[in-house]
C-alpha cells in the first residue's frame, strides 16, 4: 500500500461519521495502541536499517495526516450538533412580558455639573474644558503661586516628573484661554482635579467648577451679585450665606463664601476674587485697561450640602443603593 492509500481510505471513512462516538472508534482503529499505525511500527524491526528509516518517515507522516483529519472532523461534528440542539431545549412563551430593565441615570456629580453649567450659560458664560495633565507654568507659575508654596510639595500634589503633574485646580484652563484670547472673556470650566487627601470630606480626585470674567469696568459688586444669584438658584435660599475676606495668590482682593448648614456650622463652599494684576500682566493682558473676577467651587461640597451627605466617599464607592436615590433628581 503506497503512502496516500491509507490516508485516502481514512478520509472517506471519517467523512461518513455523524457523531463523536463513532469518530472515536475510528481514531482507536487507526491511532490506538493496537491500531493500524502501531502495528506498522511493530513490523519495522524486520527491515534493513535503510528501510527502517524510510518506513518510519512514511508511518509518522501517515499518523500526522490521520490525526489532522480526525481533529478537523471533530470540530465539524461539534458545530453541527450545536446548531441542531441550539433551540431544542428551549420553550418560549411569546405571550409573557419582557424582562424589565430599569433605566440608567446620571451620576449625581454629573447632574450637578450640568446644572451649574446651564445656569452660567444662561447669563452669557461659555463652557470650556482643558487638560488634566498639566505643566508647572500653567498650574502654578502663571497663577502667581510661589516656588515654595506648600501646594507644590509631593504631600499635596501628584507629580509625574519635575515639570508635569496632575492639575490641582481647573484654573489652568483660565490661563490657557487668557493667553490665546483677547478680552472680553467670559468662561466657565469644570473637570477633575487631584490632590493628596483622603477622608470623609476629601478624596484624591474631585471636581471643580471655575468661572472667569475679564472686561472693562468689571467690579467687585459684579462678582458678589453673580455669586448670590447662583447660590439662591442652586439652594433655593435654603441656607444663610456669608462673605468673608480671604487670600489667594491669583486674586486680590479675595473672598470666601460660607453656608450655614443643618448642623448649625459655617461650611466654606467657594473662593473668589478680582484677578490679580500680576496674573493679567504675566499672560499679556493690559491690566490698566482690563480687569475681572474669578471664582471656583467644589462640586462634591455642593452636592453634600444639597443632599445632606456627611461622607464624600459615598459618591465614588459605586454602591447602587446609594446612587439609585438620585434617579429622579433632575436639574432645572
Amino acid at each position: 500500500m503506497v503512502f496516500n492509500d491509507i490516508v485516502i481510505i481514512v478520509k472517506k471513512e471519517i467523512s461518513k461519521v455523524k457523531n463523536l462516538k463513532d469518530l472515536n472508534i475510528l481514531r482507536v482503529k487507526y491511532l490506538g495502541k493496537k491500531g493500524y499505525i502501531t502495528k506498522k511500527f511493530m513490523l519495522i524491526k524486520n527491515f534493513s536499517k535503510k528501510e527502517r528509516i524510510n518506513k518510519s518517515f512514511i508511518y509518522n507522516k501517515q499518523k500526522e495526516e490521520i490525526k489532522n483529519i480526525i481533529i478537523k472532523r471533530k470540530k465539524e461534528i461539534e458545530i453541527e450538533q450545536y446548531n441542531n440542539n441550539k433551540f431544542l431545549n428551549q420553550s418560549i412563551d411569546v405571550s409573557l412580558p419582557g424582562k424589565y430593565i430599569p433605566p440608567g441615570t446620571e451620576h449625581p456629580i454629573t447632574s450637578i455639573i450640568y446644572e451649574i453649567e446651564k445656569f452660567f450659560q444662561n447669563i452669557g458664560f461659555k463652557i470650556i474644558t482643558g487638560p488634566e495633565i498639566e505643566d508647572v507654568y500653567h498650574n502654578f507659575d502663571a497663577l502667581n503661586i510661589s516656588k515654595y508654596h506648600p501646594t507644590r510639595t509631593e504631600q499635596d500634589t501628584f507629580w509625574l516628573d519635575k515639570n508635569v503633574l496632575l492639575r490641582t485646580q481647573t484654573s489652568n484652563v483660565q490661563i490657557r484661554i487668557m493667553k490665546h484670547n483677547k478680552p472680553p472673556i467670559k468662561i466657565l470650566t469644570s473637570g477633575k482635579v487631584y490632590r493628596h487627601d483622603y477622608d470623609s470630606s476629601h478624596t484624591p480626585m474631585f471636581h471643580q467648577v471655575e468661572g472667569l470674567f475679564i472686561d472693562k469696568n468689571v467690579t467687585f459688586i459684579d462678582l458678589k451679585s453673580i455669586l448670590i444669584l447662583f447660590l439662591n438658584f442652586f439652594f433655593g435660599k435654603k441656607y444663610k450665606i456669608r462673605f468673608r475676606p480671604s487670600y489667594f495668590p491669583f486674586t486680590e482682593p479675595s473672598l470666601e463664601i460660607d453656608i450655614f448648614n443643618n448642623k448649625k456650622k459655617w461650611i466654606e463652599i467657594l473662593g473668589a476674587g478680582i484677578v490679580s494684576s500680576y496674573v493679567l500682566k504675566n499672560i499679556g493682558i493690559n491690566h490698566n485697561k482690563y480687569c475681572g473676577f474669578a471664582f471656583g467651587l467644589g462640586i462634591e461640597r455642593l452636592a453634600m450640602l444639597r443632599y445632606n451627605i456627611d461622607d464624600i466617599r459615598l459618591f465614588y464607592e459605586n454602591d447602587i443603593r446609594f446612587l439609585k436615590q438620585f434617579r429622579f433628581n433632575k436639574f432645572l
